[in-house]
């Protein structure tokens, strides 16, 4: 679904990204680890079009996509739940869904609606005509991730979806995820919880220095402690 070809990229004169090669089938999930600094927001950054392509390639479905507009990307159906979850301070829970209902993966068994959502999280029922800023940082998570399902993403990407939680609230949101999961939903996440990762997800990367240094599933992760240390270690 998802393939980068040694990708190259960054911010003006400075390069982040030294060829990147990242690939995503169909109902995979898989997760771009390393420490901060490392190129992980700017590799979602540079897949969603908000910085150039400068060498290699993104194709999405078959299609290369470098070079478009993020919107054409939205449309084509890749979502994104950011980093610090960004919900528009003045828009209700039921706005924010309504707004941005559309359905992108025509192919898929299941839509997502607003209902649907509210069924998946029930506490943004029960917040539906609570603005954005008035929720917590759990119940913004929540919606965040609901906008993005509601567009009916082919691919659902999420920066930090655990940052900043409660772990009650944190556990929720690994949860539902597993559920996406269940369902078919390809993901690609960045986390730091690294044991939650290994349960959740298919295929692992990591980078150092803009630089893909190892992938493998979650056994040879889980094998390999000294990867921890080396490149995941604070």
């Amino acid at each position: 679904m998802l393939e980068t070809t040694q990708l190259q990229s960054g911010y003006g004169a400075s390069q982040v990204l030294f060829g990147v090669d990242l690939s995503i089938r169909s109902g995979q999930v898989v997760t771009v680890l390393g420490r901060n600094g490392m190129g992980k927001t700017t590799l979602l950054k540079t897949i969603l079009g908000q910085l150039p392509v400068r060498g290699g390639d993104v194709k999405f479905d078959g299609q290369s996509i470098a070079g478009w507009n993020p919107d054409r990307i939205a449309r084509a159906g890749i979502a994104i739940v950011p980093e610090g979850r960004q919900c528009f301070p003045n828009l209700t829970v039921a706005e924010h869904l309504t707004a941005f209902a559309c359905n992108r993966n025509p192919q898929a068994s299941k839509t997502w609606t607003p209902e649907r959502v509210y069924e998946f999280f029930p506490r943004l029922r029960e917040r539906a005509s609570n603005m954005g800023n008035q929720l917590s940082g759990g119940e913004q998570q929540m919606l965040a991730i609901g906008r993005a399902l509601v567009t009916n993403p082919k691919l659902l990407i999420l920066d930090e979806a655990s940052e900043g939680l409660a772990p009650k609230v944190r556990e929720e949101i690994w949860n539902c995820l597993a559920v996406l999961r269940e369902e078919g939903q390809t993901i690609l996440l960045i986390d730091k919880y690294v044991e939650r990762l290994m349960a959740l997800s298919d295929h692992h990367i990591i980078l150092e220095r803009g630089k893909l240094v190892w992938q493998g599933n979650s056994d040879a992760l889980g094998a390999d402690r000294t990867l921890w240390t080396r490149y995941l270690g604070v």
